[in-house]
């Protein structure tokens, strides 16, 4: 096995939660009297946090008055239709069984990702799940990545972070960890090389073999 631990980002990584997410922004636009989203434009608005989310979407004097909105309607409805990506768990299961640690590093609420995990099971596989809320930072601040690593263990010369996004990259470069890419959500192949990734995989088999 290529690393000791590995961090991976939650959603269009392990997991499909666009249309929770996507139903939840235009649940608080719709309060507001404003346009409502489209699931396109929400995919490309995720991935630094929610209340840049709401920002990219509907503008920065907004966010005071979506955040409550949003989080209202996510409460309510947020475990109706997640879903784990084909081979997030066999993944999972394979680094657990070849001592690896895993852990979860998301800009997804800190509460959320845990609930996310625990419904869908894998808990058992994971060594900690961390997210926006839990400490100061979020990726790609270095700080939030060393933060889960000392809680499970782990040191950025033996980790790997396995993400979809820029915002994953940078994260990875900042601490000093091997990045590998997917496709599975809010980039394509393409912008992830340009942002400087050099291991990219159209799904999470590509990259268990990587691993292996």
């Amino acid at each position: 096995m290529r690393f000791r631990t590995v961090l991976f980002d939650l959603d269009g990584t392990l997991i499909d939660h666009f249309s929770a997410i996507h139903r939840c922004h235009v649940y608080a636009m719709r309060k507001l009297g404003l346009r409502e989203p489209t699931l396109a434009e929400v995919r490309a608005a995720v991935g630094g946090g929610l209340d840049e989310a709401i920002a990219r979407l509907a503008g920065k004097e907004q966010v005071a008055a979506a955040l409550p909105l949003f989080v209202e309607h996510w409460n309510a409805t947020n475990l109706d239709d997640v879903i784990l990506l084909p081979g997030a768990t066999e993944l999972l299961a394979q680094l657990a069984a070849a001592g690896v640690r895993c852990g979860v590093l998301t800009n997804k609420r800190g509460y959320a990702a845990r609930e996310v995990c625990t419904h869908l099971g894998l808990d058992p596989l994971l060594a900690g799940v961390f997210g926006a809320n839990d400490t100061p930072w979020i990726k790609p601040d270095a700080r939030f990545a060393a933060h889960g690593l000392a809680q499970i263990g782990g040191e950025a010369a033996t980790t790997a972070l396995v993400g979809d996004s820029p915002y994953d990259l940078a994260a990875a470069q900042n601490a000093g960890l091997a990045f590998l890419g997917v496709t599975t959500g809010t980039h394509t192949a393409a912008e992830l090389r340009a942002a400087g990734a050099t291991e990219i995989f159209a799904d999470l088999a590509g990259v268990s073999a990587a691993l292996r």
